[in-house]
This record gives structure tokens, C-alpha cells and sequence, in this order.
């Protein structure tokens, strides 16, 4: 297959890490844009991309891209990546998928309307380690799956300019970190039937704890806890009626887990073996995809984007959160 141009729009610390995955992997990032000629010209000069655009437009206009890797703030998710789908562009769109699930919605039409991939970056998805549970779960290794658990939490800035803690740019532990194991739960168990949610929030009124628990099918179980203020185990584990996995410390990098017996008998012990981070890995499926003429993910479907973002929405509604600017 004929590789893909990409090109990055925005140049913060995971736009960064983007480009250094795809360069490990030899992949193509042929230009780079920022909302200034000089970041996008130091950028392209570290990561040793050919050409620097000073605006998302100039990007996104540029013939010489076909997808484009959206890596800006929260808010700006939908606006970006509609501008690349109305240049003719494909897009990888970074986690969050948006906002909100009006401004999937709206994306996931556009997309289909022009005959574009779009697709978010929930890169967790494709790391080695998650193919493997899917197939250990699907094919009934653990029995019924009873519960899942996972917490994602960090300690991260409190200055209040941060942008974890800027409310105007989608901070707060939900969209930063919450979003993962919610993600999670949403592919090993599909959507949930009914949310509960309880959040704590900071001195800016961005969330700094969040805390869901969820019903879905069969009535299985799962719950998570996000935090921007603590650092706790970031582990995963999965209960079956016949055994449970556990998924190591970072879970939602590329992790090794263990899958045991009730009784507690080890009966496969995983290790992942990757180079860089995995993010290239998300990078392959969708260029696959594109080739391939199938315009939608197979490990992540545009609808499920849709839908967990709507999961998210739901949480935020129990624990009146509200971004500047919503209706």
C-alpha cells in the first residue's frame, strides 16, 4: 500500500509524541501547522518535518496532505477536523473525539456525506495488549464478564492556568483522563444502559475526581475513577464467572496483564513487545482502512466515537459540569 502524507495540526506535547511514533515506525508526516509560522518551523525542525504551515487553514488546503492528525485543544476538535474534511482531507482526531455528542454527531455526518475517514485517536485501542483481551473476553477465556474496573489518575498541574484546570479549553479529569476507561468499558462491554456519576472539582470548576459507575448488557458492571490530583495504581482488572484479567500498571499504554483462574492459578501471563509508544499503531489501522475504501473503524466505530461521547455528556449532566459557550 501506497503510504499516506499526514500532516499535524498543532504542535503541543502529544502532537510531539505523534510525530516521534510515526518517524520510529517510518511513517510519513509531511507537514506540520500551528497557529504561528515560528512553532510550526520549530517543530518541523526538531521532528524533522519537511514543510511548516502558520495556520490550520494553510494546512489543511495544502494538496500535498491527505489525512490530518487534529492535536489541538478540546474545544477545537470539531472545528478543526471539519475543516479538513471540507478540504477533502481525511482526519485522526485526538481523544476526546469532541466536545460533545452534537458536535460528533455533526462530524460523523460530514464525514459520510463527503466519503472521508474520520476517526478518533484512542490510540489505547490498538496497542497488542488490547487485541489480546478482546480475544481472551470475546471467546469466553474468563466466562460471563461480571465487572470491569479501571482508574486513570495522575498528579498533574494545579495552577490554574493550566489547561487540565482551564475550563474554556475542556479541562478537567473527565475529557483529560476519564474518557479512557469509560472507553474502555464501552469496547469490552458495549454501551451502557444506565450511568451514575459523582465528580469533586477545583478552585477553576473544572473537575479534579470523577467517579462513574455502569450498567450494560446482561447487567454487568463497570466503574471507574479519574483524578488530575493524585496518582494512583492505573490498573485494570476484568472479573469473569471463570477467572479474571488483570491488566499492569499503565493499562492503558502498552501494558502486560495476567489472566488467572478463580482459584488464582496463572494460565497466561502477556508482555507486550513494541517499539516507541504504540501511537503509530492507530496510525497503520487507519491508513488500512483508507486503502482498503472502508471508511469507518473496525476496532473503533465512528457510532461508538458518537456514543461515548454521549456517555460522557451524561456524566457531566449528573455532575453539572458545563463548558464555556455550550448551549
Amino acid at each position: 500500500m501506497t503510504p499516506l502524507r499526514w500532516g499535524i495540526m498543532a504542535t503541543g506535547g502529544i502532537a510531539r509524541a505523534f510525530a516521534d511514533d510515526l518517524h520510529t515506525a517510518d511513517l510519513t508526516v509531511s507537514a506540520v501547522a500551528s497557529r504561528s509560522q515560528a512553532s510550526a518551523e520549530t517543530f518541523a525542525r526538531q521532528h524533522g518535518v519537511p514543510r511548516a504551515h502558520g495556520s490550520y487553514r494553510a494546512l489543511a488546503e495544502d494538496p500535498e496532505i491527505d489525512i490530518i492528525y487534529v492535536a489541538t485543544p478540546h474545544p477545537y476538535h470539531a472545528e478543526h477536523a471539519r475543516l479538513a474534511l471540507e478540504n477533502g482531507k481525511h482526519a485522526l482526531v485526538e481523544k476526546p473525539f469532541t466536545l460533545n455528542r452534537p458536535q460528533a454527531e455533526a462530524l460523523r455526518d460530514l464525514a459520510r456525506e463527503r466519503g472521508l475517514l474520520v476517526m478518533e485517536a484512542m490510540w489505547t485501542r490498538h496497542l497488542p495488549h488490547m487485541t489480546r483481551i478482546r480475544e481472551l473476553v470475546h471467546g469466553g477465556a474468563i466466562g460471563e464478564v461480571r465487572a470491569i474496573s479501571a482508574d486513570h489518575t495522575q498528579r498533574l498541574s494545579s495552577d490554574p492556568e493550566h489547561r487540565i484546570n482551564d475550563l474554556a479549553l475542556g479541562g478537567g479529569a473527565l475529557l483529560d483522563l476519564a474518557v479512557y476507561p469509560i472507553s474502555l468499558a464501552w469496547d469490552l462491554l458495549g454501551a451502557p444502559s444506565a450511568v451514575t456519576a459523582q465528580a469533586r472539582f477545583g478552585e477553576t470548576g473544572a473537575d479534579t475526581e470523577v467517579a462513574t459507575i455502569m450498567r450494560h448488557a446482561q447487567g454487568a458492571l463497570s466503574t471507574s475513577l479519574s483524578s488530575s490530583r493524585g496518582a494512583g495504581p492505573n490498573t485494570a482488572h476484568i472479573i469473569g464467572s471463570e477467572g479474571r484479567l488483570d491488566i499492569d500498571r499503565i493499562w492503558y499504554t502498552a501494558a502486560s496483564f495476567t489472566v488467572s483462574t478463580p482459584e488464582g492459578r496463572v494460565v497466561e501471563r502477556f508482555e507486550p513487545e513494541i517499539i516507541g509508544r504504540g501511537m503509530h499503531l492507530q496510525v497503520r489501522a487507519a491508513e488500512r482502512y483508507i486503502q482498503q475504501g472502508e471508511l469507518d473503524g473496525d476496532v473503533l466505530t465512528l457510532d461508538d466515537s458518537v456514543g461515548i461521547m454521549g456517555t460522557l455528556d451524561e456524566v457531566r449532566a449528573q455532575i453539572g459540569l458545563r463548558y464555556p459557550g455550550e448551549a
